[in-house]
């Protein structure tokens, strides 16, 4: 190669070359980056969740905030408390609000006494949406817009990061087998939230209690049956050392899932660059959730059933179907009464009719590929 007055130019080697380019990367990477300082201290937030400190629930809670100081190279650390540590389990909302806490981890749900809009979040109907599915709606149908309309109502001061998939709740414990929806009738039951409505619509007695009380008042004779959570929560709170029949499949909470809560002004006070970062920190804790639920509540769902002994059955049809018809009747007292849970209502319905007529033309029948290869289930003939 020559220059302008065809003198042959000096050869550049492949290794000088590579070597400026390298340096110039350094340079433009320490550019690019200049707030973040390893001599910073971190960013240091009190949480507490709405979970005792055995539950599954608390270990998913502890998991979000270990992937958020992962994620943001150390720089911001969350204490994450169990239930009671500073308050009772149902105020970490209005604690979080008020900034006696940072922050907390609970579900939606919980939070039905402030605004009947929040039982929508995964603890209403689901109009055939799974959990994952109501969470695309969140993300992608506009329920995270509504989200936080109804927290301005409820006037919570707090930002919400939503997510982490509950899988489809069992109906319940109860202390003899039900067959029919004539079995329901009168018998004393614990749930929460929208569901309160729905069951009270097929007859029963039902009642909202905290967790801790749930157990003790099925073995005193308090409560005929009761919901919480799942085989490996359940299991761990004593419900099969108090009842036996323990049934699957439910419309009552079928597509629920949790959220990380903020105080509005601490997370104002946040650096940008760890506000973006929140995000994906949310994204990928609601996917190993939902991993881990998979291993977990699977062992305990077939240890119930092999080492403690109590009938696992599903829900009957007719039941399922009352769930389904009580449902309506809720929609539409609660829709005219309140002008936002109406709108939830709607954008829910918009979002569930385009998306599951997509996904029930396109997905395969899993039970009938499962049933094909193992005819006789996981438990012994």
């Amino acid at each position: 190669m020559k220059n302008e007055n065809n003198e042959a130019k000096p050869a550049v080697s492949r290794r000088r070359f590579l070597a400026g380019g390298a340096a110039a990367a350094t340079g433009a990477t320490a550019l690019a980056f200049p707030m973040i300082a390893r001599s910073q201290s971190p960013i240091t937030l009190r949480f507490q969740s709405t979970w005792p400190p055995r539950f599954i629930y608390q270990e998913f809670a502890m998991d979000w905030a270990k992937k958020a100081g992962e994620l943001t190279g150390g720089r911001l650390k969350i204490e994450m408390l169990p239930a009671g540590a500073v308050v009772p389990a149902l105020q970490v909302v209005e604690a979080v609000s008020k900034g006696t806490l940072d922050g907390g981890h609970g579900l939606p749900a919980f939070w039905f006494g402030k605004h009947p809009a929040f039982g929508l979040y995964g603890a209403g109907p689901d109009f055939g949406l799974d959990a994952n599915q109501l969470m695309g709606w969140v993300e992608y149908g506009g329920g995270k817009e509504l989200y936080a309309q109804i927290q301005a109502a409820a006037q919570l001061s707090i930002v919400s990061y939503l997510g982490g998939p509950v899988p489809c709740e069992p109906m319940g414990w109860f202390k003899k087998e039900i067959k029919g929806v004539a079995d329901l009738k009168g018998i004393k039951f614990r749930t929460s939230g929208l569901a309160v409505d729905m069951f009270g619509g097929l007859g029963m007695s039902v009642v909202q209690m905290a967790p801790g009380d749930i157990v003790p008042a099925l073995d005193r004779g308090l409560l005929d049956g009761a919901e919480f959570a799942s085989a490996t929560d359940d299991r761990i709170m004593g419900f099969p050392d108090v009842a036996k029949f323990y049934l699957q499949q439910s419309y009552h909470m079928a597509n629920n899932f949790c959220e990380v809560m903020f105080n509005k002004e601490k997370h104002e006070a946040l650096p940008a660059e760890i506000k973006a970062v929140l995000r994906h920190v949310s994204h990928s804790a609601h996917a190993d959730m939902s991993w881990k639920s998979m291993h977990r509540m699977s062992q305990d769902f077939i240890e119930l059933q092999t080492q403690q002994k109590v009938k696992i059955y599903r829900t009957p049809k007719p039941i399922l179907d009352a769930q389904l018809k009580a449902w309506d009747g809720v929609i539409a007292k609660r829709s005219v009464d309140n002008p936002l849970f109406a709108k939830v209502i709607e954008s829910q319905k918009a979002w569930a009719r385009r998306v599951m007529f997509w996904h029930n033309n396109v997905q395969v029948s899993q039970s009938a590929a499962y049933n094909h290869y193992f005819p006789k289930g996981p438990l012994p003939a």
